[in-house]
């Protein structure tokens, strides 16, 4: 699959949403997994190479390349009805069905990476906002009790 950059001269860069982090220096910022993905995809050629094959495979260079081959290939290089080329598009299909494949198992991956990041991260978030209310609910007793006892102590007994 190919990369998305949101780079200042990407016209496909997302906007940020309304009250979401502002972006650094020009740049939206990036999810944590996301950049953790992208470390491990650039360590590993095979994974790189898959990369490019499914980005390429998806481009509609991919399919001029091929109308032209096919155009070629059906008109001067074999008679009907093409044996040859129904055994090379068979295969090629095979090996981008592969890819596709890769991708949407990368795609599932980096999902649950994410998914899995933002549940801790919520988890902390619920676990800090629990702890800040039991404060605030203690301090709101003390300051209660503290107004009680300084009322029972100015009326005349």
């Amino acid at each position: 699959m190919a990369r998305s950059d949101p780079g200042p001269g990407n016209a496909d860069a997302p906007v940020p949403a309304p009250g979401s982090p502002e972006p650094q220096s020009g740049r939206m910022q990036r999810h944590p997994v996301v950049l953790a993905q992208q470390a491990q995809r650039a360590e590993n050629i095979q994974l790189r190479i898959a990369d490019w094959i499914t980005a390429f495979a998806g481009s509609m260079q991919f399919v001029y390349i091929h109308v032209v081959l096919f155009t070629v290939w059906m008109l001067f290089i074999e008679s009907k009805p093409w044996p040859t080329l129904t055994l090379i598009v068979s295969l090629e299909a095979i090996f981008l069905s592969t890819f596709v494949l890769i991708g949407q198992n990368r795609q599932a991956a980096f999902q649950q990476a994410k998914a899995d990041h933002e549940f801790n991260e919520e988890e902390l978030e619920l676990k800090t906002n629990t702890q800040l209310t039991r404060e605030i609910q203690r301090l709101t007793t003390e300051l209660h009790d503290r107004l009680i006892s300084q009322g029972n102590r100015q009326q005349p007994g």
